[in-house]
């Protein structure tokens, strides 16, 4: 008897829970890192991110390309920046940002068309806040400058602070663009 009355209660729950399920909303969730520097399918990986400029013909599938690809290497640039791994993370920021500019050109020539991208456009400026906080948070761990110095070749001084600001106002601008229409 105790079983049935158990089974009838889960039963019952199942049926009715979905009645009450409030829907959660996050906001703007970055993806996991893909492969990182190091990685033998790195390269092939790189390699499939450029073909993808090809198959992505579109104004509205490039806009989310190049938000996909500008999220990818912000957030491999992040996981370098942790593991002091500059040169890298340097290259991946400046490819984030890169990307990121590609967007509002896009944007621009889907809007013309006569497409309706306000979805896009509430898309793009979560992304743009979200890369913000993310950049404003890396900011504080990172040193001002750093000098690479390889062992055979020339040594490179990278100012990592003003590729964050650079970064950051990359993003600002094209939060500022979207509001202002």
């Amino acid at each position: 008897m105790k079983k049935l009355c158990l089974l009838f209660i889960v039963y019952s729950l199942l049926i009715i829970a979905p009645w009450f399920a409030f829907p959660v909303y996050a906001g703007y969730v970055l993806p996991y890192p893909s492969f990182m520097p190091g990685n033998k399918i790195y390269k092939i990986s790189r390699i499939i991110d450029s073909i993808g400029n090809w198959w992505n013909f579109g104004s509205i599938t490039q806009v989310k390309y190049h938000l996909k690809l500008s999220d990818k290497y912000l957030v491999e640039s992040k996981t370098l920046f942790e593991y002091q791994q500059y040169l890298l993370a340097y290259d991946a920021l400046s490819r984030s940002n890169s990307e990121f500019l590609k967007i509002p050109a896009y944007r621009a020539r889907a809007w013309q068309e006569g497409k309706d991208i306000r979805y896009l456009e509430d898309i793009v400026l979560s992304a743009a806040k979200k890369h913000t906080e993310v950049l404003t948070s890396l900011g504080l761990s990172v040193p001002t400058s750093f000098l690479w110095v390889p062992e055979k070749s020339q040594s490179t001084q990278l100012d990592l602070q003003v590729l964050m600001s650079t970064s950051i106002d990359v993003r600002n601008q094209v939060i500022r663009d979207i509001s202002s229409q």
